[in-house]
């Protein structure tokens, strides 16, 4: 069991959704992570939202034109997903998945990464590495105060992954020892994909 639903129980969705709802309409953009990835693809693109949640960053890349598959092991936060129908939603455990899809990106925000089963986290990076399609891209972002950037950049060596960039935050600002967040691009081998800022 992941460590997300060790700590929610699989109850969240619905409040999970509020909160962003709430500063939404405050006046915050929540829409940071899905910006930051539509500027790495060259147009319409296939996109893997890999725990995927309420579908907060799978939705409104859909809005900007991407094909985008949604996937979560947590059903109430499916639940909540599945109101929009121009996402295909998948309850799937990263750890074991297996879609015959290939992806020009895959994305996994929200502390994806701290939230996974504990020793799980290899080969979760490997599964999504191979759901790449060559040269494609695998953006991950979490708080560096429960993942060190170097133990995750071990994980996307031993996937075969390539790196591209390391920024401090989704709006893309230098990276800096002692940074708070860390959001990781790498990429698959193969392929001439050109992507703007990649």
């Amino acid at each position: 069991m992941s460590r997300w639903l060790e700590e929610t129980g699989g109850k969240r969705g619905a409040a999970y959704d509020a909160r962003f709802a709430e500063l939404e309409a405050a006046g915050v953009d929540v829409h940071g992570e899905a910006a930051y990835v539509d500027l790495l693809l060259p147009g319409p693109s296939s996109v893997l939202d890999a725990g995927c949640g309420t579908g907060r960053v799978a939705v409104e890349l859909a809005r900007r034109g991407h094909d985008v598959v949604g996937v979560d092991s947590d059903a109430s936060m499916l639940d909540v997903a599945r109101r929009t129908p121009s996402v295909v939603w998948a309850q799937e455990d990263l750890a074991t998945l297996a879609l015959p899809e290939r992806f020009d990106l895959v994305v996994a925000a929200g502390n994806v990464m701290v939230f996974l089963s504990e020793g799980s986290e290899p080969e979760v990076i490997r599964r999504l590495a191979a759901h790449l399609l060559p040269g494609g891209l695998l953006v991950c972002g979490w708080r560096t105060d429960r993942l060190d950037m170097k133990v995750y950049d071990g994980w996307v060596a031993a996937a075969g992954l390539e790196p591209v960039a390391r920024h401090a935050t989704w709006s893309a600002d230098p990276w800096f020892e002692g940074a708070d967040w860390c959001v990781a691009v790498d990429r698959a081998r193969g392929g001439a994909v050109d992507r703007a800022g990649a």
